[in-house]
Order: structure tokens, then sequence, then C-alpha cells
């Protein structure tokens, strides 16, 4: 006879910040990566990891015995979140601010949620003004093509 325990395990809340379930480089379990390959992963340079790292941007990055940075998955999870916010707009100093608040913990979910979306707004006022220019773009194409197909003359 099977016993199934049948009492709720209650998970603490993932934070999408760095679980964003992406397939990582390394499917075998390894959870591992030099700086080398996490710049080829994520297509940010080298310096720009160091640079993210120095200023507070990247929590800690374990290192090796000899003193090289190795990431993990959990790291790669976070910077795909960082190259979203910077696509978002929003400048380095407020990502910095906003990794400090999720290095604080739970306490900052609200605030958090704040800087979130106010960026969410910024990027809605952005993604309107591109269809207004995709717009404008479609009606003057739209123009030229029918203005070649015109007879001369006519």
């Amino acid at each position: 006879m099977t016993v199934i325990d049948s009492t709720p395990v209650k998970s603490p809340p993932v934070d999408a910040c760095v679980s964003a379930g992406a397939t990582h480089p390394r499917p075998d379990g390894q959870d591992h990566y030099t700086i080398r390959e996490v710049a080829a992963y994520t297509g940010l340079s080298a310096p720009t990891l160091r640079w993210y790292e120095e200023i507070g941007l990247m929590p800690h990055v374990a290192r090796s015995h000899t003193g090289q940075r190795r990431f993990d998955n959990r790291d790669l999870d976070w910077l795909a979140f960082v190259t979203r916010l910077r696509l978002t707009g929003m400048p380095v100093a407020d990502m910095v601010r906003f990794a400090e608040l999720v290095r604080q913990g739970e306490d900052t979910y609200g605030e958090r949620q704040s800087v979130l979306e106010q960026a969410r707004g910024e990027v809605v006022t952005r993604i309107a003004e591109l269809q207004d220019t995709l717009a404008v773009l479609n009606a003057k194409i739209n123009f030229y093509e029918g203005a070649r197909r015109a007879p001369e003359g006519a």
C-alpha cells in the first residue's frame, strides 16, 4: 500500500527576476560558467559583466579557488532580466537600486512593484509612439507604391 502525504507544502514565492524558466546552455545539470561562456550566451561583453558586478548590478558572483568568476544559472536568469530592464530604457542607476531592493528581501516587494509599474508605463508609452510612427511609415510606403503604379501623365 502506498501512503500519500496530502499536507500541502508551502514554497516561498519564486521571484520571476531570478527564475525566468529559460533554457541554459548546459542542460546536463552543470551549473558553473566562466565569464567568457556567460558573455557568449548573453551577448554582453566580459568588461560589461565585470562592470555590472563592480557597480552592484550583479549579485555577488562566486569565485573559483583561483579567483575566477563562476556564474551559475541564477546569475544567467538575473542577467536576462537586467537585459530586459535595459530594453525598457531604465537608467543603470535605477537598475542598481532595483538590485539593492532585491537583495534586501521580501519587505521591498511593494517598492519593486512600483519601480516595475513605472517602467511598464514608459514602455506602453513608447509602444504607442512606435505604433504611430509605423502608421506614418505605412502611409508613406503606400503613397509611393501607388505613385509608381500610376501611369505617367494620368
